[in-house]
């Protein structure tokens, strides 16, 4: 059992080492999601969430097969306009007269925990998707690796989730 936990040990150091080779920097291989709704106001906070869930939903088959961080910025710049076109139907659908604006950038996080995934501050490269003006509350997450990412409201979707997390995972169940 010690060699185990020995050998579990080590493999975790491997995989931060790998994904973070600098220690006391974040991680520079995780894609962020940033969704910021025009206002504060009801109606522009709940519209977020709508939009929330039908950007995630279209994303999720087009990353799936990502595997690289550098994979997942490229997808993701590629389909600006696909993300964008999710986005203004629900704006739309809902009676909203503004649009969205997505685009690619490094941007400040605060400290975030996703279960067992714990992101400290620091900056972060992000898909940034501004509804409207964008000066609203916002809501964020990862796009890579795929922790957040999970068919939320159609069960035929396949859950879009990181193979490594999935493999730490699985690893530490058999401890």
């Amino acid at each position: 059992m010690k060699w185990l936990i020995a050998v579990l040990s080590a493999l975790g150091m491997a995989l931060i080492f790998i994904f973070c080779p600098q220690v006391g920097q974040p991680c520079p291989q995780y894609l962020r999601i940033h969704i910021r709704a025009n206002s504060n106001s009801q109606a522009d906070q709940a519209v977020k969430y709508l939009v929330k869930d039908a950007v995630v939903e279209a994303l999720i088959p087009i990353l799936s097969e990502v595997e690289t961080f550098e994979e997942a910025k490229k997808v993701v710049s590629e389909n600006f306009g696909y993300i964008e076109k999710v986005a203004n139907e629900v704006l739309r659908h809902e009676g909203f007269s503004y649009e969205s604006q997505a685009q690619l950038k490094k941007e400040h996080f605060p400290t975030r925990a996703y279960d067992d995934l714990v992101l400290e501050e620091g900056q972060y490269d992000a898909l940034i998707l501004n509804l409207g003006s964008g000066e609203g509350n916002n809501w964020w997450c990862l796009v890579y690796p795929a922790f957040c990412f999970t068919s939320s409201s159609n069960s035929d979707n396949v859950e879009y989730i990181s193979k490594i997390w999935e493999i730490i995972k699985n690893i530490t169940r058999e401890e």
